[in-house]
């Protein structure tokens, strides 16, 4: 696909990935930016850094009726979404025994916020019969996170509910990539590291997030549903859906060095 004239809507904006998803795609030449986060001071921020072809919205994606206002502000600024970025995420260093209220956070936000993306934009990329959805998951969606289990488990979500749009939607026009990158230099994985007051195992191959948007267009233009940032993450995905008992054991013993508990 060609990004010259598209209109792109990108949850999570503000910061991180997200920004660097507007700001590529405005280079790319979209004709409309549509920057959502939370933050919306952060939001304006990202804007007027980019130019007039951009939009700030104020958005909680855990809301479905914000989500859907979300799309009908883009739709009624540029005329129709061409591409829906659902990226926002959060992510807490909490094992299983987390709160009841941080599981359901990660599932509002983890999951629930591309399921609203889809019930909004869906509709006009359907009649159109044309449409891309990018939904960023992660490398723990594919594989795990062993010191995050609400993460781990919403991210395996995420990837679910993007093979399932594919598969319902595909062959109505609608392209869906699901972007799972492994460690990336943003706010999330610092605040992250803050919680624990450790590094993150993941940081020695951390990647800027300019790098991981430019993966994900690069897999927008070719059509292709996995974007992997980290190539290796092919590599331990079929490691795992090889040998699943193998994977596990190995896992165990990441798990254990990461916690301290190991050698």
């Amino acid at each position: 696909m060609d990004f010259q004239g598209k209109v792109v809507v990108v949850t999570g904006g503000a910061s991180g990935i997200g920004r660097a998803l507007c700001e590529a795609f405005a280079a790319a030449g979209a004709r409309g930016v549509v920057v959502s986060d939370l933050d919306g001071d952060g939001a304006q921020a990202v804007v007027s850094a980019i130019g007039p072809q951009a939009l700030a919205v104020r958005t909680d994606v855990a809301q479905a009726d914000q989500v859907q206002a979300l799309v009908d502000q883009a739709t009624v600024r540029f005329g129709q979404v061409d591409i829906f970025c659902s990226n926002a995420g959060i992510l807490s260093r909490t094992d299983a025994d987390a709160s009841a209220a941080t599981w359901q956070r990660h599932w509002d936000v983890n999951l629930m916020a591309h399921v609203h993306a889809a019930n909004a934009v869906l509709p006009q990329m359907l009649a159109r019969g044309e449409g891309w959805l990018l939904q960023t998951a992660s490398a723990a969606g594919l594989l795990s996170q062993v010191n995050a289990a609400p993460y781990s488990v919403t991210k395996h979500a995420a990837v679910g509910f993007a093979e399932w749009l594919s598969i319902a939607h595909g062959d109505a026009g609608i392209h869906v990539t699901c972007l799972c990158p492994q460690g990336v230099k943003t706010p999330m994985m610092l605040s992250a590291d803050s919680d624990t007051g450790r590094p993150s195992f993941l940081g020695d191959g951390a990647l800027d997030a300019s790098v991981v948007a430019q993966c994900a267009l690069d897999a927008l233009r070719e059509g292709r549903f996995l974007a992997l940032p980290h190539a290796e993450v092919l590599t331990f995905w079929q490691r795992k859906t090889a040998d699943v008992d193998r994977w596990l054991r190995g896992m165990r013993r990441l798990r254990a060095k990461v916690m301290g508990t190991g050698d």
